[in-house]
């Protein structure tokens, strides 16, 4: 038996639709639904490796643990991670398979893996009662409906119904919701059962008037309407307002458990990817995370951070270009706190050798770590354990660049030296211990008196956070009508919106 499904889609891109696609997750389970996540096509920088092994979006990840279960790469088969403003990496059930220009991609190899992702969605909707499936950007991107498998061509395919979600907040959310659906074909139309307001600040009384008269213009209902809420964004595929550290810069920074802050500066760098290594430590109490992209941005830092890139070789260029990497190379000198993370590693070392990525050869690095980096074609997935500092870590690992550690001392797969730290495992400041122990080391080298605080559990924080999600979707859209939805799907007779796709 087939269990039921329904694809969330968006009036844009940053709609809300990973959100809601959470909430959704959440409230499920919570009703003792056996529920799982999906999305056909994923664009992003910030992915996840699962245990077997495979590199999804970790929008997805997220929402499987809003869903308490384990992703897989089902749950995501298609990965895009941009290289350049013209061609992509294709992650295809967790593996690469090569790189192609947006104009390859959309002009046949996209609608050739339909099959691939109806058959991981039927796999998913064979085991589980439902699959809350997320859209990408807008259903009505008429420019590419002949080869989309991702929003109306997995919905068509696979006959879900589909909801679609606005974001308020930015203004004119009527007339995006008639217009998406306007936009799509009669057969595309009648999968559009009706729409969710999301980010609703007032009084919802005064709205009412509108959803009314949108409802006797496309004859489909309104599901809800989502209030305003700070910082409830889950891992995000392209911004950088994400998860804690949304949180944290949407409202005031808890007090410091000691007498003073901690500062941390994160270069933000080209193709930055897996930046939400940092919102561990924004979720501390007293610590102030930013993103910095100039010199005298460094200078109040106690901690500089330099994250993972898609592009070591141009994030180094990058640095260079702008008076980061001699502003680094100071204060390294100077015994100041430096950690990098996986690309950023690879540019503290003393040289790069990349015939794979930029095919830039050799490149002299910031020589701040004993290390060597070659990078090679087969990319490394995994999700390694270990012990830094005394204490218990786990980590996550996706990169091409091969590390040749020649000295220092140890620290996980890396190495540090003085007060200068690299690594390639994402997500170790995640393992409460040693997030607490780095950041002791870090306020004892800034000369700080800050003190981590003892009871902070990061995973506990990003389970409130789903949960708060939940609550969303259980107090503030019509549940009974939303599982009629997902449990039969569409319902029959919906009305045609003129004046449709064009031909």
């Amino acid at each position: 038996m087939t269990g039921g499904g329904l694809l969330v889609a968006g009036t844009t891109s940053d709609a809300g639709k990973s959100v809601v696609t959470a909430g959704i997750c959440r409230w499920l389970v919570r009703q003792g639904v056996k529920v799982a996540p999906f999305k056909a096509q994923n664009m992003s920088l910030n992915s996840f490796v699962t245990r077997e092994g495979a590199e999804i979006g970790r929008a997805q990840a997220m929402q499987a643990q809003a869903c308490r279960i384990e992703p897989t790469a089902l749950m995501n088969p298609v990965l895009l991670k941009p290289g350049s403003e013209q061609s992509s990496q294709v992650v295809l059930l967790g593996k690469p398979v090569g790189e192609l220009s947006a104009r390859g991609y959309h002009g046949g190899r996209q609608q050739r893996l339909l099959g691939t992702v109806l058959d991981c969605l039927a796999t998913l909707r064979g085991t589980y009662d439902a699959v809350i499936c997320e859209g990408a950007g807008s259903p009505a991107e008429i420019n590419l409906r002949r080869t989309d498998i991702v929003n109306m061509g997995i919905a068509r395919g696979a006959r879900l119904p589909v909801l679609i979600v606005g974001d308020i907040d930015r203004g004119g959310v009527f007339a995006s919701f008639f217009g998406t659906a306007a936009l799509l074909s009669r057969e595309d139309q009648e999968l559009v059962a009706g729409f969710l307001v999301n980010k609703f600040r007032g009084d919802v009384s005064l709205l009412e008037p509108g959803l009314d008269m949108l409802h006797g213009l496309t004859g489909r209902r309104t599901y809800g309407v989502l209030p305003f809420r700070h910082g409830l964004g889950i891992d995000e595929e392209d911004g950088l307002r994400v998860s804690l550290r949304g949180t944290v810069r949407e409202s005031a920074v808890s007090p410091p458990v000691g007498e003073d802050v901690l500062r941390v500066a994160v270069c933000a760098i080209p193709l930055m990817s897996n930046f939400t290594d940092v919102d561990a430590l924004a979720a501390e109490p007293g610590v102030v995370v930013r993103f910095v992209d100039r010199p005298e941005e460094l200078a109040d830092a106690d901690l500089v951070v330099i994250p993972g890139t898609r592009g070591t070789v141009r994030a180094l260029e990058w640095l260079r270009e702008r008076g980061l990497a001699e502003a680094i190379v100071r204060r390294a000198a100077e015994g100041r706190p430096v950690l990098g993370i996986c690309g950023g590693f690879q540019i503290l070392g003393e040289h790069i050798e990349d015939e794979v990525e930029s095919r830039a050869g050799q490149v002299p690095g910031l020589g701040l770590l004993p290390v060597r980096v070659r990078f090679a074609r087969e990319k490394t997935l995994a999700r390694p354990t270990g012990e830094a500092l005394g204490e218990q870590v786990e980590g996550y690992e996706i990169h091409h660049g091969v590390a040749d550690v020649t000295g220092g001392e140890p620290f996980l797969d890396g190495c540090r030296a003085g007060r200068t730290w690299g690594t390639h495992w994402h997500g170790a400041l995640e393992s409460d211990g040693f997030r607490r122990a780095f950041l002791r080391e870090v306020a004892a080298a800034a000369d700080r008196r800050f003190v981590p605080a003892g009871d902070t559990s990061f995973a506990a924080l990003r389970e409130r956070q789903l949960d708060r999600l939940g609550d969303l979707i259980e107090q503030h859209a019509d549940t009974d009508a939303l599982w009629r939805l997902i449990e039969s799907g569409a319902p029959p007779g919906l009305p045609f919106i003129p004046p449709g796709a064009p031909a």
